[in-house]
């Protein structure tokens, strides 16, 4: 197990059964100590259970982010009731460390299996990260994230970020 999800399942497992959240260790590995958006999502047999991110950092380091985020995917997804301590052995999880988005000027720029994409209108944003299952083309892509976002689907005048993620299991 990568040192990323291992220090997810630990922030899962330790929120969940003592209700404490895992602080940095006084020196952390070179690894750890970089900036980055981070995606933690948390499946059972295969189907999604919690999934929560932050597209550009909002944490100190890698370490604080994957557990804010790995607690929140556990707990906060609207989506879901928070994780029961009877499912913890159950769950499997990945860690997406994304890099910095950048705008696009084309959508030919895209490619959902290999780009995730960040949707901005005013204040609305949807993300959709990259390989999914089901989202094949650019417009799927795009549309799926536009709604997300609450935009309508067919709106055009939009901005567009791309962005890779480094996907660990």
């Amino acid at each position: 197990m990568h040192p990323f999800v291992a220090l997810a399942k630990n922030a899962v497992e330790e929120y969940i059964t003592r209700r404490k959240v895992l602080h940095p260790p006084e020196e952390l590995p070179v690894d750890m100590k970089q900036k980055a958006g981070v995606f933690v999502c948390l499946k059972i047999g295969g189907e999604l259970r919690g999934c929560i991110g932050t597209f550009l950092p909002s944490a100190d380091n890698l370490h604080d982010e994957i557990v804010r985020n790995a607690v929140a995917a556990a707990t906060e997804d609207p989506r879901f009731c928070p994780l029961l301590e009877t499912e913890l052995e159950a769950v499997r999880y990945t860690v997406d460390v994304l890099s910095t988005p950048e705008r696009i000027k084309d959508p030919a720029e895209l490619d959902p299996k290999k780009y995730g994409v960040v949707v901005v209108k005013g204040a609305r944003r949807g993300l959709l990260l990259p390989d999914l299952e089901g989202v094949d083309t650019v417009e799927d892509q795009l549309k799926i994230t536009k709604m997300k976002a609450g935009i309508d689907p067919s709106d055009d005048n939009v901005e567009i970020f791309k962005f890779s993620v480094e996907r660990y299991k």
